[in-house]
């Protein structure tokens, strides 16, 4: 939806209320035009069924306001003595028409002090499952994410099975874009195995204040722009197209930002002509063929030595395929003495899954290539236009038409195309082993989640019993100068000096 069209069915809900709630307004010692009046209405209301203006605002926060409206219709029931069961499902099930019932064929009887606790178990259990859900949501949506790192595509610095927290507040918070959908859960419900939400309507695109830009090397979780599943954890033969908030969540580094010219040379990446410097933490990972004296490898040795437990393949009796190795474990491996050989596996074919789709490009050897920026003008003609007809098409929503040589946006010829958003080039660190923007293009601003900030748990897919920890990565920061260091033992002091301090202070209460 437009924000015309926003507008005009923001007056028609206006329209509604006033319709359906103007005796109960009257009833309650307001004036009549008082619920008529946008915004203004809701705070009245608000004073009418005894609850913070702080409520207002929660009406029209997306997601969140959907738990809130039944809330209000309830309240509102309640303030003139329609406290019962029945009246509660019927208000409810009706989406708040109830209300038409009584304000039109009741005598309505306003109680103004009425009493707001709940008046039994069930209520009161109703009543904090509402108020937790309000306020996960809230911190869900705009302030700090949980995320599982489920692919290898980060590793080293994120390891499969660390779990973390995604900061919302550094990018700026984006406001959800579809209203209607469960709270706290991503496209698909679980174990019934159907879509959370409903695809229209939709709301604008809209992000809060940052406390920072996207700067590269930074890792970031943004909405897969490719994603095109049903189900973002089930593979699918039919295309879905699905709104921008409910696309796959990915992790991945920038390596690239608005303006930048990237390039990759022999899986070395270079932004404007020099090579991007990576952070201490980050440790790119490329595969590898190892030749050995045919004594072979010791397996306690690649997991131990190594610490590699996954992508290791022996080709023949003294040839090794390693699918992700750094550097350091490569030069480690030159020093064994059975090694004849370390070479790092570097591509020069073409390869026809590689963005855009139709050059001589790899892996390894890729580019150059332009990153959109806001606001710059682009030439666009036959050449250039692979790398933008996604961004023009989809991401920016024009019509866009192609006849020889001749390229139509919004039906009118097009030489020149003027970005309308900011791009980013999203990559993995275990470079031959990540689907990342070598695949899919350009990441648009509006598709940033947030930053990962920290690990506050971490199990090893491969570990057992308590081995499955790993103590190490528990409550470290995700970015940072140095290596990774664990706070947990910190967070151990904290919980055991909160539990030791709450005791004494309850013990001497008793007294």
């Amino acid at each position: 939806m437009t924000l015309i069209q926003w507008f005009l069915f923001f007056l028609i809900v206006q329209v509604i209320h006033f319709l359906g709630t103007w005796k109960l307004y009257e009833a309650a010692g307001r004036k009549k035009w008082e619920a008529a009046i946008p915004v203004y209405n809701a705070i009245v209301l608000m004073k009418i069924i005894n609850r913070s203006p702080w409520w207002t605002i929660l009406l029209f926060v997306p997601v969140v306001n959907l738990v809130m409206f039944p809330v209000v219709w309830v309240e509102t029931l309640r303030s003139f003595g329609k406290n019962s069961t029945l009246d509660t499902l019927l208000v409810v099930l009706t989406f708040g028409f109830y209300i038409y019932y009584i304000n039109y064929t009741h005598k309505l009887v306003y109680i103004n002090n009425r009493i707001l606790e709940p008046t039994n178990k069930t209520a009161d259990l109703v009543s904090s499952l509402l108020f937790a859900i309000v306020v996960a949501t809230l911190v869900h949506n705009y302030v700090m994410q949980p995320y599982t790192i489920p692919t290898a595509s980060l590793e080293k610095s994120l390891l499969v099975g660390d779990f973390l927290f995604v900061s919302k507040f550094h990018y700026g918070a984006r406001t959800p874009m579809t209203p209607i959908a469960a709270p706290m859960v991503h496209d698909t419900l679980p174990l019934l195995n159907v879509k959370s939400y409903l695809k229209s309507p939709q709301v604008p695109y809209f992000r809060f204040f940052a406390m920072q830009e996207v700067n590269r090397t930074d890792i970031v979780v943004f909405n897969w722009p490719a994603d095109t599943l049903f189900n973002m954890y089930i593979a699918a033969d039919k295309r879905y197209d699905k709104p921008i908030d409910k696309k796959t969540n990915y992790v991945k580094r920038c390596v690239g930002i608005p303006g930048d010219s990237l390039s990759i040379k022999d899986g070395i990446v270079y932004i404007n002509g020099k090579i991007m410097p990576m952070p201490e933490r980050a440790k790119p990972q490329y595969s590898y063929t190892i030749t050995t004296d045919g004594n072979g490898f010791d397996q306690t040795y690649i997991t131990k030595e190594l610490n590699i437990t996954d992508g290791v393949y022996q080709s023949t009796q003294n040839t090794f395929y390693f699918r992700a190795l750094t550097e350091e474990s490569a030069n480690r491996l030159r020093l064994n003495p059975i090694v004849k050989s370390v070479v790092q596996n570097i591509s020069h074919e073409a390869e026809a899954a590689i963005f855009p789709y139709n050059t001589k490009w790899n892996l390894d050897n890729f580019g150059p290539i332009y990153i959109p920026k806001k606001g710059v003008t682009v030439a666009l003609n036959s050449e250039s236009l692979p790398f933008y007809k996604t961004i023009i098409r989809e991401y920016e929503k024009n019509d866009l038409k192609v006849t020889g040589n001749e390229i139509r946006v919004n039906g009118q010829i097009a030489t020149t195309y003027t970005f309308k958003q900011d791009y980013y080039w999203m990559m993995g660190d275990n470079r031959h082993n990540s689907l990342d923007a070598r695949y899919f293009g350009y990441t648009p601003e509006d598709h940033i989640v947030g930053k990962p900030v920290f690990i506050w748990m971490s199990l090893d897919p491969n570990g057992k019993g308590l081995n499955k920890i790993r103590w190490d990565r528990m409550f470290t920061t995700v970015s940072g100068d140095g290596q990774p260091q664990s706070y947990f033992k910190f967070f151990l002091f904290a919980l055991i000096a909160y539990f030791g301090i709450s005791y004494f202070v309850r013990k001497r209460k008793g007294n």
